[in-house]
């Protein structure tokens, strides 16, 4: 009997052991599935000019309105348009943009704040932009003032090949001077964490030579594939959306800032026949696990606060009948009081009888 329970005693303190190694390991998976960063950025670039490229000036700004969405606030978005089709004789429907062809949303509205537009969007701007290596001059809205605890999202588009991306039909930027910029950040402490994202002809080249840390990159087409549009507007003539960002823009859509959907998941939603070639995605330089990573890490802004879908009950049932009295007051009364608090006096009525 005294064996038996020696035998228990060891076969309780072995499981106790175990489970106790089985916390310790997600304490140090969770530990490592957290980002670390402290506030976001995105950087947004349409290098292309001229009116048949008016799909590129939308994958841009529909990847605008989606961070905006998501929660990253103008101060903190970088964006880069080297045309503006929206004022093109040529639109039929002037000051607007569109991405689809029913022309439902305009892309352009009322709140877009541009920060390098025309022929501001060159290479070397983008690079210092990047590296911060501006002339003290440069507004606060053309300046990349990221750290050590910023996790930044870079979108480029527009027409490219084998490790290139032309600027205005005028320049290129290569995969060398990309990888270069990087490398110039991460030495500089100016990101935490970096989603590169670039949808053009073999655009998965172009992030091909990065070797800096914590980098996640994701390309359109791989080496001797275009990137197509996904449909035209023949009102317009062009096409409005390429097909890449398109579907990344609807699995975009279903999400709000709240949403814990990761990027294995939405690299995992391409498909190559809808999109029209093959997507890259190279993580190899990236720490975490992308079934670890949020879409919002990236896509989205760190929330300092708590986001509920149901109402805060800051008034318990005792307190209804001091607020229905308070309310028969105000309503009686003809003193100055009733039109100093008639708003307070519609808040209570609407939290007491809804």
């Amino acid at each position: 009997m005294a064996k038996l329970s020696v035998f228990a005693w060891l076969l309780l303190f072995l499981l106790a052991y175990v489970n106790g190694q089985d916390s310790q390991d997600q304490v140090v998976e969770g530990f490592f599935s957290q980002s670390g960063h402290t506030n976001n950025w995105a950087v947004l670039v349409c290098t292309s000019r001229f009116w048949f490229n008016y799909r590129h000036v939308a994958n841009t700004l529909s990847m605008y309105r989606t961070v905006k969405r998501l929660g990253i606030p103008d101060s903190n978005i970088i964006l880069m348009l080297a045309d503006d089709v929206s004022c093109n004789p040529r639109n039929k429907y002037p000051a607007t943009v569109y991405n689809n062809a029913a022309r439902i949303l305009d892309l352009y509205g009322d709140n877009v704040e541009v920060d390098y537009r025309g022929y501001e969007v060159t290479v070397e701007n983008f690079i210092r932009m990047l590296t911060g290596r501006v002339s003290p001059d440069t507004p606060r809205s053309k300046r990349l003032s990221s750290d050590d605890r910023s996790n930044i999202l870079i979108y480029m588009t527009g027409h490219g090949g084998d490790e290139f991306l032309k600027f205005q039909d005028a320049e290129e930027i290569s995969a060398y001077d990309l990888a270069y910029a990087f490398e110039q950040m991460w030495e500089k402490r100016r990101y935490n964490e970096m989603l590169f994202m670039i949808d053009t002809c073999q655009a998965n080249t172009m992030y091909s030579k990065i070797y800096s840390p914590n980098i996640l990159a994701t390309g359109s087409s791989r080496l001797g594939e275009s990137s197509y549009s996904h449909h035209t507007d023949h009102e317009l003539g062009v096409g409005v959306i390429d097909g890449y960002t398109y579907y990344n823009l609807e699995f975009l859509e279903n999400i709000d800032m709240t949403s814990t959907k990761t990027l294995k998941e939405l690299f995992d939603s391409y498909d190559p026949n809808l999109i029209a070639s093959h997507p890259g995605i190279r993580s190899d330089l990236f720490k975490r696990p992308l079934d670890k990573v949020k879409v919002t890490d990236f896509f989205g802004n760190v929330q300092n606060i708590e986001l509920t879908r149901q109402r805060y009950p800051l008034i318990g049932k005792e307190d209804d009948e001091e607020v229905i009295l308070l309310l028969m007051f105000l309503e009686n009364s003809n003193s100055r009081i009733e039109h100093d608090f008639i708003d307070l006096s519609y808040v209570c009525r609407e939290y007491v009888f809804n």
